[in-house]
């Protein structure tokens, strides 16, 4: 059984998650499931990079752009497009 100081807590946590504006990522890396393989996408002082060939001539893929319009409103303002950096690069 539930007690009621957990309620509350898991009942804030749905006003949270609904909030996105309080939730703001600095840095991060996800693996990213495309259709012909899976990448590895990385955020970090507000550069992307993505692991994908067609980034590495561009600056920017379908797996970048799908992951920032995913995490709208998370990420600080500042934050840059796809740069032309690869992830080996760091």
């Amino acid at each position: 059984m539930l007690n009621s100081s957990l309620i509350g807590k898991i009942q804030k946590s749905l006003i949270y998650a609904a909030e996105r504006d309080r939730v703001s990522l600095s840095q991060f890396t996800a693996t990213f499931r495309g259709d012909h393989d899976t990448y590895t996408i990385a955020y970090q002082q507000g550069v992307w990079k993505c692991t994908c060939h067609f980034f590495e001539g561009h600056g920017l893929c379908s797996h970048s752009l799908a992951l920032q319009r995913m995490l709208e409103g998370m990420m600080p303002h500042r934050a840059a497009p796809a740069s032309h950096q690869s992830l080996t690069a760091s």
